[in-house]
């Protein structure tokens, strides 16, 4: 389990692979055991980490890109269970590239236009709260929402320019600290050249006659020479390399979301959000972990998977945390049943005893919190056509009591 055999490459992948090797090393012909989980690796050498940046990860992003490029472009309708208008969603692909060219970042950033025109960003991982419509769904007509040109503003004003300076900022710091290594370890063989030739010219002033002195100075010259050279362009590279811009600006595609046509089914209409409801949660939530000294940050419209970010300060260090917790809340009217999104599955997953669900039941009279440490390992039944996974109230409660 969790270890693959992919075998000989497909003649695609090699063809892929010869064009991306500058950038991510060989492909290899065959892999024989590899695995994705960095953890799986162990003492086992045999054993072949493949990740982002790996030729054969890489390889494969770029095939599966070029086969699905045709469908990006023509765009896509998903259903939401959580609307009940329709909205639209541009995908854009940025990086920040320094003055040498180099590539620093790449990020995919998503930007919203709800039918109003009000257009907000949000996380990629948006799509899994979303559920592929059927086929030949229609896209909606909606008339004077923004263009592409005041979408891609958007996104430069509110993301891409931050996103810059965050960059920017982190790559001003690493290039002070190369800079002074520099000019120290150059700065040092420099000084120690100059003595060397300064000790060679005082021997030809003292006269006398030593055999390949003057081949000797001009050897210590052209060296000094040549150290300087090197500490002048490297001055001038890292001066470059500070230098940040916005490169590779692309609109990868469009898609629309309209509401879920069950959403108001008897079995479906539960797991609707109530957004009244859902704030009482939320404020139950915060006051819970303020309760307990945590400072607390609301992520809900980032599609994080969770809702809030709350950390424990250390008990003597101003700024410092010691500890996380990422918490999902739920909220219901009274007491019933509990859905999560596909995204907050599989991030309940991924972070384990970090990841909470705080269900607070009773939220229209008086509210009464419970807390799951780990709620990824209750009993949940995936309801696939709406990409959600549900609990019953009874298995919430007997895990908030443990």
């Amino acid at each position: 389990a969790h270890v693959y055999r992919v075998g000989r490459v497909p003649s695609t992948l090699e063809t892929i692979g010869e064009r991306i090797d500058p950038q991510f090393g060989r492909l290899g012909r065959e892999y024989q055991r590899v695995v994705f989980d960095k953890e799986r690796l162990g003492d086992d050498a045999t054993l072949e980490w493949v990740t982002p940046g790996h030729p054969l990860f890489e390889a494969v992003r770029s095939d599966v890109h070029e086969r699905v490029a045709p469908d990006i472009r023509r765009g896509a309708v998903f259903w939401d269970l959580q609307t009940a208008v329709p909205y639209r969603l541009d995908v854009f692909s940025a990086s920040i590239k320094d003055g040498r060219g180099n590539t620093l970042h790449r990020r995919l950033f998503v930007v919203r236009t709800d039918v109003g025109g009000a257009m907000s960003l949000r996380q990629p991982t948006l799509f899994l709260d979303v559920s592929a419509s059927s086929n030949g769904a229609p896209a909606p007509t909606i008339a004077g929402l923004p263009d592409r040109e005041a979408t891609e503003a958007f996104l430069i004003e509110r993301a891409l320019l931050p996103f810059l300076k965050e960059v920017g900022d982190e790559r001003t710091r690493e290039n002070d600290i190369v800079r002074k290594h520099v000019e120290i370890s150059l700065g040092e063989l420099i000084d120690r050249q100059q003595l060397s030739l300064a000790e060679l010219v005082d021997r030809r002033i003292a006269g006398g006659s030593i055999p390949g002195l003057e081949g000797n100075i001009a050897q210590a010259d052209a060296h000094l020479e040549e150290l300087n050279t090197r500490l002048e362009s490297r001055r001038a590279d890292l001066e470059m390399e500070r230098h940040c811009t916005i490169g590779d600006l692309h609109h990868v595609g469009r898609a629309w979301v309209q509401p879920h046509p069950e959403r108001s089914t008897p079995g479906i209409a539960p797991m609707v959000r109530d957004e009244e409801i859902e704030r009482i949660a939320v404020r139950e939530a915060i006051a819970h972990e303020e309760a307990l000294g945590w400072v607390v940050e609301s992520v809900e419209t980032e599609n994080r998977g969770y809702d809030l970010l709350s950390k424990k300060p250390h008990p003597t260090e101003p700024g410092v945390f010691v500890t996380a917790r990422f918490i999902e809340v739920k909220g219901r009217a009274g007491v019933g049943e509990v859905a999560l999104s596909s995204n907050e599955y599989r991030t309940a997953q991924r972070l384990v005893d970090d990841y909470w669900l705080y269900v607070v039941f009773d939220c229209g009279s008086s509210p009464k919190l419970n807390a799951i440490q780990n709620p990824a390992k209750l009993g949940w039944e995936p309801i696939v056509h709406v990409e959600h996974y549900h609990v019953g109230a009874k298995a919430i409660l007997e895990a908030a009591r443990e």
